[in-house]
């Protein structure tokens, strides 16, 4: 779902996150940004930044569970994060 403002901060990260595998024009509309390729990475980096991620370019952020997952792995995880 697009959204109808341009995103940031953590909500950015993560939007971006879920569409990455999509390519930057894609990700860039469903996070508000349009064709404003330019901001959306800038403001996206801007947002890593803060949270101490270094991200050089939006294939970055495909993680390796990701991937896992998606070739069909099994994901081992908690039930909570007080059952560890």
């Amino acid at each position: 779902m697009t959204s109808r403002k341009r995103l940031t901060g953590t909500t950015l990260i993560d939007c971006a996150k879920a569409n990455a595998k999509q390519g930057v024009e894609t990700a860039s509309e469903l996070c508000g940004y349009g064709n404003d390729l330019q901001a959306f990475r800038a403001n996206l980096h801007q947002a890593c930044e803060r949270i101490g991620v270094d991200v050089n370019e939006l294939s970055d952020l495909i993680t390796d569970q990701s991937q896992v997952i998606e070739r069909g792995g099994v994901e081992v995880a908690p039930d909570t994060p007080s059952s560890l």
